[in-house]
């Protein structure tokens, strides 16, 4: 039964081949009064055809209302919650959106020269400095392009100091609970892996840490906030250890949406870490749009930032090439300029109280969303939620019924489902991150949504296996669709409702 939630009306459109009716046209035109030409002869055999084979026939009235249709099923931001957990997946003010389409911004030629790119160059300084003052670092790089892109500098940073100091040692330590990119960076940079088990609370255990570090130990790279929405309170104490054996300490600050303002990881004792401002700090998230992975570090990793550096002479913003110590270019030009035009307007608009609150508002919104919902699911950690709450299915698998079936079953209901059986070390995972510009009544249908569809479970278990139902394709082969896609349209008989 589906109870005081809001549902979505599905048209079932069907494919614009299945409207197709021989002989409609979207146009008319006036009889010809000027000479015929033979396309052929003007363009040559080769480039014309007399038909495209099946290709829809249809009026202008059903062409608009078909696409217009079909455009009222593109779930973004601006129709409802996206509580996708890891992703921070939140509502971006339209001022920021309109700072970065200022004509001397967007359309900025990144190879004018300096003496016309001061005002760019101002905005990059500015956006530095105040990353600096969020992060506790002593300096920051914006050439990155997005978090993954960010780890990887940021590690290439540690093994070039570690060289400088004679040793780039042979492993990064990586607990089971930090983001799941960072092993691969490990991997790219030269290093070996070493796998830490979270303990029963979902973090880093200092014994465990200090009997896994060696001489051989590069560093460590653990998430913070983790990936089970925990806070790893032995933070500084862990770094203690590291910096006990001469290893780094490498923060994944993806989840920043849940400190800045709160606390500082620089202060912890952190040595480098990225954030990605497309997360945090408001520029379009999703859709393999460009995004940001700045770097910041303390004051030994300086010199080893990616060239060239902003410097000021003779009054004026000018690069800095002469970077000896450098890793190099990690990015063409500084990195995505739009993207980085939006964090800095972020910044401002909202100011320092202003980025405190928000950090609250997010912490509020996921303990209230954890709060309704932990008698309905398991709770993954007994530990208090940040930003986001991790919950599993083992109450519903009682029933045979998982995380999948339960995601499916709330596209019926009109939300986007949760992050799905993530993070893996959480069996069954329901991962949701609301953020903070989510209001209480869109936080209540949502959580009414799955606290009915618990119940559905109790009741009739089969019903949410087989979800979603209001949609015009159910279920699909996931494993097929993503090993033999299909992406061309083979026509077939009139009428045909089906692509091969």
């Amino acid at each position: 039964m589906i109870r005081k939630v809001r549902t979505h009306v599905n048209q079932n459109e069907p494919l614009l081949f299945e409207l197709s009716s021989p002989g409609k046209r979207a146009w008319q035109l006036p009889e010809l009064d000027v000479p015929a030409v033979d396309a052929a002869e003007a363009l040559g055999a080769g480039a014309v055809r007399d038909d495209i084979e099946g290709f829809p026939e249809v009026s202008e009235v059903e062409v608009i209302r078909h696409f217009t249709r079909l455009s009222t099923w593109n779930y973004g931001i601006d129709l409802g919650l996206f509580p996708l957990g890891s992703c921070t997946m939140k509502y971006n003010p339209r001022i920021n959106e309109a700072v970065a389409r200022i004509e001397g911004l967007a359309w900025a030629h990144p190879y004018q020269p300096e003496s016309l790119s001061q005002g760019a160059m101002e905005i990059i300084a500015a956006l530095e400095k105040r990353l600096g003052e969020i992060f506790g670092m002593d300096a920051v790089t914006l050439q990155p392009a997005a978090g993954a892109h960010g780890e990887y500098t940021g590690i290439m940073l540690i093994r070039k100091y570690l060289e400088s100091q004679g040793n780039p040692r042979k492993t990064i330590i990586v607990p089971d609970a930090a983001h799941g990119t960072n092993p691969a960076t490990a991997i790219m940079v030269g290093y070996e892996v070493l796998n830490l088990k979270s303990n029963d609370r979902g973090m880093v255990d200092p014994a465990a840490l200090a009997a896994a570090v060696t001489s051989d130990t590069a560093a460590m790279m653990l998430t913070n906030p983790n990936t089970v929405g925990v806070f790893e309170q032995e933070i500084v104490k862990i770094c203690a250890i590291l910096h006990d054996k001469g290893a780094q300490v490498y923060m994944d600050g993806a989840n920043m949406n849940a400190l800045v303002g709160i606390a500082r990881p620089g202060d912890f004792g952190v040595d480098v870490m990225h954030s990605n401002l497309h997360k945090t700090f408001s520029t379009p998230h999703g859709g393999g749009g460009p995004g940001a992975g700045a770097v910041g570090v303390r004051a030994h990793l300086e010199p080893f930032l990616p060239a060239p550096r902003l410097k000021r002479a003779n009054g004026a913003w000018t690069w800095d090439y002469d970077r000896p110590r450098s890793i190099g270019r990690v990015r063409a030009f500084y990195g995505n300029f739009g993207v980085l035009v939006r964090a800095l307007a972020y910044i401002m608009a909202h100011g320092g109280p202003g980025l405190r609150k928000a950090t609250l508002d997010a912490l509020l919104n996921a303990n209230y969303v954890r709060a309704r919902l932990e008698k309905h699911y398991q709770i993954a950690y007994d530990a208090p939620s940040m930003h986001e709450c991790v919950f599993s299915d083992s109450k519903q698998a009682a029933h045979g019924v998982r995380t999948g079936d339960i995601a499916k079953r709330l596209i019926d209901y009109g939300f986007h489902p949760y992050t799905v059986s993530f993070p893996l070390i959480v069996s069954g995972a329901l991962m949701i991150e609301p953020t903070e510009t989510e209001p209480k009544q869109e936080l209540d249908l949502f959580c009414d949504a799955l606290i009915s569809i618990a119940e559905e479970i109790e009741k009739d278990p089969e019903m949410v296996k087989h979800a979603p139902h209001l949609t015009r394709t159910t279920r699909v082969d996931e494993v097929m669709a993503a090993r033999k896609p299909i992406v061309r349209w083979k026509p077939g008989p009139a009428g045909a409702k089906a692509a091969d």
